[in-house]
């Protein structure tokens, strides 16, 4: 079975607080990969960064000083056209970078193949790409450039290059 990772594609990582041109710029691309996915029968999960009160006390808000994903705020909520979408689709609320109920569910259901897409390239894709691969050792696990974003491309390209050295497969950029 295959499944589709829709990582962290929240307002505040696209018009936010942290948004970025970038994010912005790939939601028609990404709805149309989800609206693909739905009809083909792939299970697709959405990620959701979810902070409370006490965020600026955690180890993440220490370093990332920027409130942001506050739960039940507009910022929280899913981008756009993704929103509807991920209506359809299985959510996961996550307190950091990754989570471990999504590592839970990826050893759970077995999957053999895994597309991974989203923001940020270079922070929560690629700590998921590392939990899916830990996970799932022998799945096929792949991210198109086309379908990810970072705030900073030189980090984005970086941590594409990162995720080939655990064995993810990058597709060409076009």
């Amino acid at each position: 079975m295959d499944a589709l990772l829709v990582v962290d594609y929240q307002n505040d990582f696209v018009s936010g607080s942290l948004g970025s041109e970038a994010a912005a710029g790939i939601e028609d691309a990404l709805a149309q990969r989800v609206e693909k996915a739905l009809a083909e029968g792939e299970d697709v999960i959405f990620t959701k960064d979810t902070h409370g009160p006490g965020y600026g006390g955690t180890n993440e808000g220490r370093h990332i000083p920027t409130e942001h994903c506050m739960k039940g705020t507009p910022g929280w909520e899913i981008y756009g056209k993704l929103r509807p979408l991920s209506e359809r689709c299985t959510v996961i609320e996550k307190g950091t970078f990754g989570s471990d109920r999504l590592f839970e569910m990826m050893r759970r259901r077995g999957y053999s193949r895994v597309e991974i897409c989203g923001v940020a390239t270079n922070i929560c894709v690629i700590v998921n790409a590392a939990l899916v691969r830990t996970a799932l050792p022998d799945a096929d696990i792949l991210v198109d450039p086309a379908l990810v974003a970072s705030y900073d491309g030189k980090l984005g390209r970086e941590a594409l290059d990162v995720m080939k050295g655990f064995c993810i497969d990058v597709l060409p950029s076009e």
